[in-house]
């Protein structure tokens, strides 16, 4: 999956937004950050795009990184509830899937509280 297709994606869950919240500052002009309900839900670099950071549910993460390869730590997030996923390495549906989880987290999380 490319950078495209991946914003593509994203976009097709339904009231997201995309921005580029780091721009001004030095090595974040590249950061793409999606958010739902205001909240971020997943991240990349627009000129590297090799991983992503997507939110989880901390038992997945574990049972994540135990059973495959392709999952890392998050950049600048804790990896509690955080996880990173090398965009070439994991397969397309399970990448879709877990972005999907990450944006259905945030979803339930944030659109209780308006």
């Amino acid at each position: 999956m490319n950078i495209e297709e991946f914003r593509e994606f994203c976009l097709s869950l339904g009231e997201v937004e995309e921005k580029l919240p780091f721009a001004k500052m030095p090595g974040g002009e590249s950061v793409l950050v999606f958010y739902v309900c205001g909240h971020t839900f997943c991240y990349c670099d627009l000129d590297d795009f090799t991983a992503i950071n997507l939110k989880c549910q901390p038992e997945r993460i574990v049972e994540l990184r135990e059973s495959s390869e392709g999952f890392c730590d998050p950049d600048h997030m804790s990896p509690k509830h955080w996880i990173g996923v090398q965009v070439q390495v994991v397969k397309a549906e399970l990448l879709k899937e877990l972005v999907r989880n990450s944006y259905e987290i945030v979803k339930r999380k944030y659109s209780k509280k308006r």
